[in-house]
């Protein structure tokens, strides 16, 4: 939205709250005023004016964790294209997010992908998921391609990133692995602690080094014991720490949903955790090279029961949450403000308030999706 929009009579959610009956007011890309009905200003010249009454107002959604989407891998395919499949489900910035690979090629999809992003202000940056992963809690990676995150390769990663490198999981119990979280984390990388064998000490150490983020709570690592709590406990136990969840009715029960974002009120984001075929449908693909089955909305390693991945996205991640019981500002914020948190970006994106990005997204009274409305035009990568 280049130009200017008024839109009129929705209910506006986001983490503030629930508040019927609004008009917003957008302006080169930028939310200009919100207010209530009866208060509605007169539409500046060339103004388009958007009657969404009976539709609920959302910010546009940031998602921490997707390796592609429409057909697309961001492994290996286009990442523009598969970015747009998720736009058009109301994610309107996004992290790529790659597979265990060798370092050097990592290093050179970074610099692909860093080309290829750079008129998108949507993509944040680039999310390596691997390869400094625990073999026993490997998932879909490969484990001849998992490492250790030695300094050399630290610092090869450091430098082939300059600029799109914005996040790397790392199980924490590997060798050098709390000093690579030292090292990312002072270099403004975000660290997520994932694909994890660590106890409950040894994830709050990896947070006191500066690691910030759990990648899919729950998945890949030790579950919740009343004796061994594990590094979702840790997680929850520290205020700085966000907590990924994938929320889509196979990795995680809802009942576990409930449980954290009542133990973390704001720092859970949900993630899509997508591959290739989410906005796609069944099939065969490739998720890093490997064979992935994708049958009735599930994906997992051809031949095998192992997930790979979801083909979940952003809206429906929401509709679960709202079905699941959770209160709508809560899980809207989960989409919004809690992944922008996590990204430094407190403030500067994810609410419905003047001066913010006006990428919006108007939903149906079954949370579907009815149009996205991007800020369009060129900004920074905030």
């Amino acid at each position: 939205m280049t130009g200017t929009v008024l839109l009129a009579g929705a209910t506006a959610v986001d983490a503030d709250g629930v508040r019927p009956n609004v008009w917003l007011l957008a302006d080169g890309g930028v939310i200009a005023a919100i207010g209530p009905a009866g208060a509605e200003p007169e539409l500046p010249p060339g103004c388009e004016r958007i009657d969404a009454t009976g539709l609920s107002l959302v910010p546009g959604f940031l998602d921490l964790h997707a390796h592609g989407g429409g057909g697309h891998s961001y492994d290996t395919g286009d990442a523009l294209a598969g970015f747009a499949s998720h736009r058009a489900h109301g994610t309107a910035a996004t992290l790529l997010s790659l597979v265990a690979a060798p370092v050097d090629e990592l290093a050179a999809r970074l610099g692909a992908l860093r080309e290829m992003s750079r008129d998108e202000p949507g993509i944040l940056g680039v999310h390596l998921e691997g390869p400094f992963l625990s073999r026993e809690r490997r998932g879909a990676h490969a484990e001849d391609l998992l490492a250790v995150p030695d300094p050399a390769s630290i610092d090869r990663l450091l430098e082939a990133g300059a600029g799109v490198l914005r996040m790397v999981t790392i199980a924490p119990e590997l060798p050098d692995a709390m000093e690579a979280i030292a090292r990312l984390a002072a270099a403004g990388v975000l660290v997520a602690v994932g694909h994890t064998q660590a106890d409950y000490e040894r994830t709050r150490a990896a947070f006191d080094a500066g690691a910030r983020v759990l990648t899919h709570t729950f998945n890949a690592m030790p579950g919740l014991g009343h004796r061994a709590p594990g590094p979702v406990a840790a997680a929850i136990d520290d205020p700085r720490v966000t907590l990924e969840l994938i929320l889509d009715g196979r990795h995680v029960h809802d009942a576990l949903a409930r449980l954290l974002f009542a133990a973390a009120p704001g720092r859970v984001a949900l993630i899509t955790d997508a591959m290739a075929a989410a906005a796609a449908g069944d099939g065969e693909y490739l998720l890093g090279g490997r064979e992935v089955t994708v049958q009735e909305g599930t994906a997992v390693l051809r031949g095998t029961t192992t997930l790979a991945g979801s083909t979940l996205t952003q809206d429906a991640a929401l509709r679960r949450a709202i079905a699941a019981g959770l209160d709508p500002a809560a899980a809207v914020g989960a989409l919004t403000t809690a992944p922008a948190a996590a990204l430094g970006l407190a403030g500067r994106r994810g609410r419905l308030a003047p001066g913010m990005p006006a990428d919006l997204v108007l939903l149906d009274q079954d949370w579907r999706v009815v149009r996205v409305l991007p800020a369009g035009g060129a900004r920074s990568r905030t």
